[in-house]
Formats: C-alpha cells, structure tokens, sequence
C-alpha cells in the first residue's frame, strides 16, 4: 500500500512532528486526555449503538435507566431539532446532524436516564412529531 502524502499547514507542524514521535500507548493516552478535557469523544456513533444489544441482556429484569433513542423524525424536522437541542444541549449544527442521521438509522439522544425523565422526553419528541423508543 502506497504511502499518500499529506501536506501539513505550517500551524500544525510541529505538533503533527510530536504525535509522529508517539508511542501508540502515549496516543491512547492523548486521546483519552483530549476527550475528558474537551468532552467529546473519539468513538464512532455506530460503535456506541453496537454496544446497544448486549445490554438489553441485562434488561430483563426491572429497568430504573433507559436510553432514549430517536427512530423516526416525522414531518416536523424543526420542532425535533429544537427538542433535541432543548434536552441534550447541543449547538444548532450538532443537533441537525443528529436529527439528518436518524433518518438514515436511530440515533441514541441520551443513555442511561431515569425512567421519569425518559418518559418526559419522550412526550415532548412525540409532540414534535418523532418516534422514540425506550431501550
């Protein structure tokens, strides 16, 4: 497999020269370090829904959490948008996004939320005109 050069904008030089010099363990750290700092994560989304199944096993018994999980969007993709924003906090473009991809396949809005509260998100996607599920 052939080599591709990438160019490398004077701005990032030397940090890409740093990272070069890495060990994969000290990479593995810098991304943990990079995703508590900023908050975000460097999981694909459709490694955390994979992971999804094997904890409905556990879901026979009496849940007291639950992952809300957008299905269907609905005629009325604005009103969702502002739904998930309003809920999970997320900037006008992350939420579009979130709201574009569901169409495509469900996208977990939120995990691990109390049963009450999950059922309140629940009523205010519904009134927006989405499908959600409980899982």
């Amino acid at each position: 497999m052939a080599e591709e050069k990438v160019e490398v904008p004077a701005k990032f030089k030397d940090i890409v020269e740093k990272i070069e010099t890495m060990t994969v363990l000290d990479l593995a750290e810098l991304v943990k370090v990079l995703e508590e700092k900023f908050g975000v994560s460097a999981a694909p989304q459709v490694v955390a829904a994979a992971a999804a199944p094997a904890a409905s096993a556990e879901a026979a018994e009496e849940k007291s959490s639950y992952n809300v999980v957008l299905t269907a969007v609905g005629e009325k993709k604005i009103e969702v948008i502002k739904v998930v924003r309003d809920l999970t906090q997320m900037g006008l473009k992350e939420a579009k996004d979130l709201v574009d991809a569901a169409a495509a396949a469900p996208q977990t809005i939120k995990e691990e939320v109390k049963k009450e509260e999950a059922e309140e998100m629940k009523k205010k996607f519904v009134e927006a005109g989405a499908t959600i599920d409980l899982k």
